[in-house]
This record gives C-alpha cells, structure tokens and sequence, in this order.
C-alpha cells in the first residue's frame, strides 16, 4: 500500500525526493519527444489520409476537450483506490503506444482515433504524477521541483518537432516519423517502471504531520481555479498564432515551427526562474508573470517579424510560470487526502477554459483582430485582484 509509512532521515528525504523528480523529468522528457513531435505532423498526416480541414480540426479540439475533461473523473478515481503508480503507468502505456502505432493507421478515422487515445492517456495519468510529484516537491520547495519537472518536460517539447523535422527531411514521409518515435516511447516506459522499484511509496517522500480527512475543498482553491481559468481563457493557443504568422506573412514558413521551438526553450527557462522565485515570494510571482504574460497578444498579432518574436518570447515566458507555479500553488491548497481530485479538478478547469477562450478568439479573428487583442488582455488581467486576494488569505 502506497500510504505506509517509513522512517527517513530529513537530509535522506530531500536527496531522494530530488532524485524522484528527476527521474520523472526524464519521463516527461521522453514522453514530449514522443508526443510533441507526433503533433507538429498530425495535421498533415490527417490530412495525407484524406481528412478534411473541418476534421482536422474538430479532432485537434475535441482530443484537447476530451484529455482535459476527463482528468476529474481521473483524479477522483486516484483518491479512491489510492494506486498512484497503476494509473500513471496505464496511463503512460496509452499514451506512448498510441503514437507509433499512427504508422500502421491506414484511414484517418483509425489515425484520429489513436490521436485521441493519446490525449486519453495522457488525462488518465497527469493527475496521479502531479499528486506524487507533489510529495516530493515539499521537501526541495514546490516552486523549484515543479519548475525543475517543467522545465524537463519543456526540453522535451523542443526536441520532438525538432527530430521529426529532421527525420521527414532526410527519409521522407510521415509513418517514418511515427515509427521512429517508438524509441523515446519504450525508453520513458522504462524510466517509468525504474521510478515505480525505486519509489514504491510516494507519499512517505513528504514528511509532515497526518492531516484531519476533509469534505470538499477550501475557498481558496475555488477562487484560485476561477483565476487559473481567467489566464488561461486569454491565453491564445498556438495554431491560432501560426495561423495568423502564415495568413499575414509574418514570417515565412520554415520560421513558424522555429518561433515555437523558442517559446518552448522559453518556457523551460521560465519554469525553473519563476519556480525559484515562489518558493521566496509566493503566489505574489503569479502575479507578477501575469502582468508580463498580457503583452503577448498586441505584441504577437499588431507587429512585425521582430515584435512577433518577441511576443513567442513573452508567451514562452507566461507558459513557463503557469505550468510550475500553478500546479506548484496547488500542493499548498489542497489536503493530502485529496491531492488527486485537486490536480484532476484543476487541470480539467484549466484545459477547457484554454480551449473555450481559444475557439472565441478565432471567431474574434475574423470579426476583429483589436477585440482579440483586448479580450485576451483584459482576462488575463481579471485573474490580478484573484490572486491579490489569495496572496491576503493564506
């Protein structure tokens, strides 16, 4: 049972839950190489397979829809049976199996399927990993184990669209990339597995007193979920941007992959600053990178190549602090009885804001470019006196 518990000196803790995080680094490292490089292609794939533009994008949606909402009901499930590894490594097998095996898809109903699959998977496993990274984080300081995991996981997301860049360059065609990614996917199952002998008991990485059992969660979680969601409705979603770079001439082509490639090397800078920083000042950094984060929009969709950079750059930037100080935050406000449905709560709320504040700023695109520009901002802004007030009633 993953809730026994273990003597461990402090010293041995903190040294065992550094290395835990890292290990779990590698996973996602090797997960995103995986998963990221299988998604700059399927658009095209679908697309080669004799999928429409309609479809392509009504799967890219819904899978996104789907992953996110359904980490409620896996969260709950978490807490219930109390098997973080179980459903992190069914989760895991999932995901990773789903992506080679779009080489074999020969219709592109059987390739979005496996798609969506993926997008399952990975909602079957985040929050399960999240509630042991969680553990860990506590003893080396949650911004900076939840920044380091980020930051990872982000080298990751570099790397895969990178490889598969490289690999149809050279060998041609899209099954070549998606059989070459069975490497990174066997290798992270591995590290995976290496993690669950090393670590059978998660939880025992966290040493602090036995909280009371609680029903529900406390107020600050809510508002806090209602300032995460208002971040994330103003935050526009990649395809949106490239779109926008491609439409106008922004930047040629083969520079709209590389923008991305830099806000993600970005966003691992960022994740491990701003996690270091709120381990020293608290929720009051989310703030702070909130404020940086409202620039992207008129920088991205008003300027010229050198501004559009520069607002990849900023987007980078509020990507990196949200995906280490948010769910670094979290483990502060949820009890330990309930990390699972916390980060499957939260996550799901997360996820389905960004997609509904994504799709009304595509039909805002083609209404008007300012009223895009100003409802992002002012969402985003709407999150400052949230947090103000979380940062007041700790």
């Amino acid at each position: 049972m993953e809730h026994k518990l273990q003597h461990n000196t402090p010293r041995n803790t903190k040294t065992n839950a550094l290395k835990f995080i890292v290990l779990l680094g590698v996973v996602s490292l090797l997960a995103d190489i995986t998963y990221e490089g299988a998604r700059s292609i399927n658009g095209p794939y679908l697309a080669v397979l004799g999928a429409s533009a309609t479809t392509v994008g009504f799967v890219a949606g819904f899978g996104e829809l789907v992953g996110y909402g359904l980490r409620i009901i896996s969260g709950y499930i978490t807490d219930r049976i109390g098997r973080y590894w179980v459903i992190t490594l069914f989760g895991y097998s999932l995901n990773m199996i789903a992506v080679p095996a779009l080489a074999l898809a020969g219709r592109w109903e059987i390739a979005a399927f496996l798609m969506i699959m993926e997008r399952v998977g990975k909602a079957i496993r985040t929050p399960a990993r999240d509630a042991m990274l969680s553990h860990a984080t506590k003893e080396i300081g949650r911004g900076k184990g939840f920044g380091l995991h980020e930051a990872m996981d982000q080298i990751g997301a570099v790397l895969g669209p990178l490889i598969l860049a490289g690999v149809i360059h050279f060998k041609g065609g899209y099954r070549t990339g998606y059989i070459t990614l069975l490497c990174p996917a066997i290798l992270a199952i591995c590290v995976l597995l290496a993690a669950r002998f090393l670590y059978p008991q998660p939880r025992n990485l966290e040493v602090s007193l036995p909280e009371l059992e609680t029903k529900g969660f406390p107020k600050r979680f809510w508002i806090y979920l209602a300032a995460v969601a208002a971040i994330a409705a103003g935050y526009a979603d990649f395809p949106l941007i490239a779109y926008h770079f491609q439409k106008n001439l922004v930047a040629s082509p083969n520079w709209i992959p590389l923008f991305y490639a830099i806000a993600m090397g970005v966003d691992a800078v960022a994740a491990l600053f701003f996690g270091y920083l709120f381990d020293r000042k608290g929720i009051s950094v989310l703030i702070y990178s909130s404020l940086i984060s409202m620039l992207f929009a008129p920088l991205v969709f008003l300027g010229n190549f050198s501004c559009a950079l520069m607002g990849m750059v900023v987007w980078g930037i509020g990507m990196g602090a949200q995906e280490s100080i948010m769910r670094a935050a979290l483990a502060e406000m949820v009890p330990v009885n309930k990390r699972g449905a916390g980060y499957g709560i939260f996550n799901a709320g997360y996820g389905i804001f960004w997609f509904l504040g994504s799709a009304f700023m595509g039909i805002l695109y083609d209404f008007s470019l300012m009223s895009l520009i100003v409802f992002s901002v002012l969402s985003q802004f709407a999150s400052v006196p949230l947090l103000f007030w979380i940062r007041k009633t700790k």
